[in-house]
């Protein structure tokens, strides 16, 4: 990703997000902050440690990513993409990169209240460690913590950290 993809991530981002994270982020008090995850995508794409990709279909964003050494920071599809396979076919090769570079067991953080993201990560074999925090903005709502475990796709186990 380079800072001129961001407006196109915006565009992905802000209906995805609105769509499913109402639960957590209620549009009529905590609207969709646009300008504060636009600088917050050119922060991280200026940082290092922290690699962010633009998902593509026939040329065009289709979604986004962004990986921190073992953690999955951000991950998500356009709307119209939910159910085509482009998310898992893009989870899959972001394990992959994590693997090469040597990563044992990735993990990511999901809010409580966002239902068909932990269904998406429990299917593809992510279980919840126990670990809860905090989202960074208002309402700081709950977030879980999962880790990558292939042996329980599927199966919603929950494992320590």
């Amino acid at each position: 990703m380079r800072a001129d993809d961001v407006p196109a991530v915006m565009e992905v981002q802000e209906p995805t997000s609105v769509a499913g994270l109402s639960g957590v982020f209620p549009q009529d008090t905590h609207p969709f902050p646009r300008e504060v995850l636009a600088g917050r995508w050119r922060e991280e794409i200026d940082d290092p440690t922290i690699e962010c990709f633009v998902i593509e279909r026939a040329g065009a964003v289709a979604g986004f990513a962004a990986l921190a050494d073992d953690e999955v920071k951000h991950f998500g599809v356009a709307l119209e993409e939910w159910g085509s396979g482009l998310a898992s076919a893009a989870h899959d090769e972001l394990l992959a990169r994590m693997a090469a570079a040597g990563v044992t067991r990735p993990w990511l953080r999901c809010y409580a209240a966002n239902p068909r993201g932990r269904s998406f990560w429990e299917k593809h074999g992510w279980v919840e460690t126990g670990e809860r925090s905090r989202g960074p903005m208002p309402p700081h709502a709950e977030l879980l913590t999962y880790a990558y475990d292939p042996d329980s796709s599927g199966t919603g186990t929950t494992v320590a950290s």
